[in-house]
């Protein structure tokens, strides 16, 4: 998902905090994602290409990111020296972003958001392969029992969801997992929001190829919800970035999962969609996996200060 938060990311300890402010915003921010995808379910039964849906979410939210940064910290803000690396971590959320606006639209929201959620527990386990990070027992048993959430939810053998939409969606997780990894390693030099505009940035060039191939006319309704796409996807990661300004990732993430709730409204208001008791249950479990991860890693770092103090 968009909510992939790089671990290292985190408000310094000698500058002011505002937890509240924070929580808002991080709430904020999920109502806004949870809208976008939505409106991307929503543009794709009025018959809006996905190439369509990913050039105007990008092309929107540039000016929105960039103004920010403007008027934040000015626009020599945006110079880098590691666009490189931007340009590898805009090379996979782009594929990302096609997984995740294809699974919003193959299953229902409140399943294709919970199964977002596993992203914590891929991003533990390539975080053991690749980066040969300590995981112990405790880690190891949480991504167990979110891999058991995952099947509870989905159950294979029952066919409640299209399997091609769950593997897009379980996909899109496992991206996203690669993803934070980059981001992990951008955060050491780079803020978050310069993070966001190159991403927006260096995305655009392929996704306008896509848009002449299959750029279509549309009516005033599917116009505003295209627009919509845009501006609740660009104010969605301005007020992620906001948050992480304001509060430590311990305190704001859990905030992340309330955009089940507001998957769930959407899917019940506009389709009708109801998410089976299975989804509950499979929901609870992939939730406190992620909750116990953040929350070891939140103790991980904490003693890596304490040594570091020593």
């Amino acid at each position: 998902m968009e909510t992939a938060t790089a671990p290292s990311i985190v408000a310094s300890p000698d500058r002011e905090e505002r937890p509240f402010f924070a929580l808002g915003l991080r709430l904020l921010a999920m109502l806004c994602l949870a809208t976008m995808f939505a409106l991307v379910k929503l543009a794709d039964t009025r018959g809006v290409h996905l190439a369509e849906s990913l050039f105007y979410r990008q092309a929107i939210a540039l000016p929105i990111v960039f103004g920010w940064i403007c008027m934040i910290q000015g626009p020599r803000a945006v110079y880098t020296k590691r666009i490189g690396t931007h340009a590898s971590r805009a090379v996979l959320g782009s594929i990302g972003m096609v997984l995740n606006f294809g699974s919003y639209i193959l299953l229902p929201l409140a399943e294709a958001t919970t199964i977002g959620f596993s992203m914590p527990i891929f991003a533990t386990i390539l975080s053991a392969l690749l980066l040969k990070e300590a995981t112990g027992f405790h880690r190891w048993s949480a991504v167990l029992l979110g891999f058991v959430g995952v099947l509870i939810m989905v159950r294979p053998d029952a066919n409640h969801f299209p399997l091609f939409g769950v593997a897009v969606a379980l996909g899109a997780a496992v991206l996203t997992a690669c993803i934070s990894l980059i981001l992990r390693e951008l955060g050491r030099t780079e803020g978050a929001s310069v993070t966001v505009f190159w991403f927006t940035l260096i995305s655009l060039p392929p996704l306008t190829v896509g848009l002449i191939f299959k750029a279509q006319a549309h009516d005033s309704m599917t116009w505003l919800t295209l627009i919509g796409i845009g501006i609740s996807g660009g104010i969605a990661q301005l007020c992620m970035t906001g948050a992480l300004r304001w509060g430590p990732v311990s305190l704001v993430l859990p905030m992340d999962y309330s955009s089940i709730l507001w998957a769930t409204l959407f899917g019940w208001f506009i389709w009708n969609e109801w998410p089976l008791p299975t989804t509950w249950i499979g929901a609870a479990f992939i939730v406190a996996s992620g909750l116990y991860i953040a929350w070891r890693e939140h103790v991980r770092l904490r003693r890596n200060r304490l040594m570091i103090v020593q």
